[in-house]
């Protein structure tokens, strides 16, 4: 899907009104003594992650007054956990990934209103943290049905593009791995890196080079970025991005020149793809019409086990899909629930019911932190993902229409 803010950063974004207090899970912080504030006047939260017997996600304050919020986060010794979210109302309102062991502390700032708010460690033993920002909550922005549509097209604008900010880290990390010769070290950074163009992917159309047509390989970045051995190679173009990768560390098992190139080349066109999305638009039925088809991609091409041929991390992208789609109705909820109130909430609950199936694969000690898709995996298991999947693009399928005549 398109993108109406430049900046690739989540600074600056404004949390929706917060529904009802969380229960807090986790390792919580002090709330007896006021977070210390920077020159500029932003709290600053540390989250330090830990391992040993058991992986934690441990916050020094978990109440600050509302404002800017800077979030650092230290990967002491924690194998389990590699990412950090803050969310609100299931949204993602800043997130780092890629937090191995041992390496900088890394931030992100975000502006929040009074509320309650969630941090989610994904691997920790207790996953979910209760975060307050105390202060007087905002009040809906004009209060309009279109008000708070066009609120979450701006909001998942930023979300889409801080996505493509850490893909482009991610990528750079593969890159490392294989000009390195280390050919386990590039099977693990292809796995972490393979989930964030399948977040952001539902609108292949706009991701197209300035001056090349949508049906010109040279310019799609979708082609450059994601085509598979399986769609008609263009000769004129010829093969490359993250699945030629994937066959020469998978299947051939080798690192060669050619897979360098590869990998240069990908560097080159996720950063490509970063500027592309700086200069997009969204309406809110794009948000809609990218959440269905991200699901049409899970149904197409991850159940199938066609995506990851060699690497056999379908479950993975699997779980990319579902997230981008999940952010995208979670930013078109406020204005949803206006409408349709019980439309909302059955495609939450269905939501829900997805997740919670997805989260039964989840194995850290495979690459990306999911099952291999293997074939005797897909024989047992495929028909109920497929059913699942299915009750959710129903109710969602609907959704597209209704913001667009709201």
């Amino acid at each position: 899907m398109p993108s109406i803010n430049p900046t690739i950063t989540r600074t600056a974004l404004v949390a929706v009104l917060a529904t009802g207090a969380v229960a807090l899970a986790g390792c919580s912080g002090d709330s007896s003594t006021a977070a210390p504030t920077s020159s500029t006047g932003a709290s600053q939260v540390a989250i330090t992650l830990t391992g040993g017997d058991t992986d934690a996600c441990g916050l020094d304050f978990d109440s600050v007054p509302a404002g800017p919020i800077t979030f650092t986060v230290t990967n002491e010794s924690s194998t389990a956990i590699t990412e950090v979210e803050l969310q609100s109302d299931n949204r993602i309102l800043g997130e780092k990934e890629n937090l191995a062991p041992g390496l900088s502390p890394v931030s992100f700032t975000v502006t929040l209103d009074g509320g309650s708010y969630e941090i989610y460690c994904p691997g920790a033993e207790t996953e979910t943290v209760a975060f307050t920002v105390t202060g007087t909550a905002a009040s809906s922005t004009g209060g309009t049905v279109q008000s708070l549509l066009q609120e979450g097209a701006e909001g998942y604008a930023t979300y889409a593009n801080g996505v493509a900010a850490d893909m482009v880290t991610a990528v750079a990390n593969l890159q490392t791995a294989i000009d390195s010769g280390d050919l386990t070290a590039a099977q693990e950074a292809y796995a972490q890196a393979r989930p964030f163009y399948e977040k952001i992917e539902s609108d292949v159309d706009g991701f197209v080079l300035p001056g090349y047509d949508a049906d010109d390989n040279a310019g799609n970045l979708d082609y450059l970025i994601d085509m598979r051995e399986s769609t008609p190679v263009d000769d004129a173009v010829g093969w490359s991005g993250f699945h030629a990768i994937e066959r020469d560390l998978f299947e051939t098992g080798a690192i060669t020149d050619q897979t360098k190139t590869y990998a240069a080349d990908l560097v080159t066109h996720t950063g490509e793809l970063v500027d592309v999305m700086s200069s997009l638009t969204y309406a809110p039925e794009d948000l809609a019409n990218g959440a269905a088809g991200l699901l049409e991609e899970v149904q197409a091409n991850k159940i199938t086990g066609e995506e990851e041929l060699y690497s056999h991390i379908d479950l993975v992208d699997f779980a990319g899909n579902v997230e981008g789609a999940q952010q995208a109705f979670a930013y078109l909820r406020p204005g949803l629930e206006e409408i349709d109130a019980d439309l909302a909430a059955q495609v939450q609950t269905q939501f829900d019911a997805v997740t919670a199936l997805l989260d039964s694969y989840r194995d850290t000690t495979q690459l990306g932190g999911y099952q291999s898709w293997t074939a005797e995996l897909q024989a047992s298991d495929a028909a109920a993902l497929s059913k699942a999947v299915q009750a959710l693009q129903e109710p969602l399928s609907s959704i597209a229409e209704k913001v667009a005549t709201a």
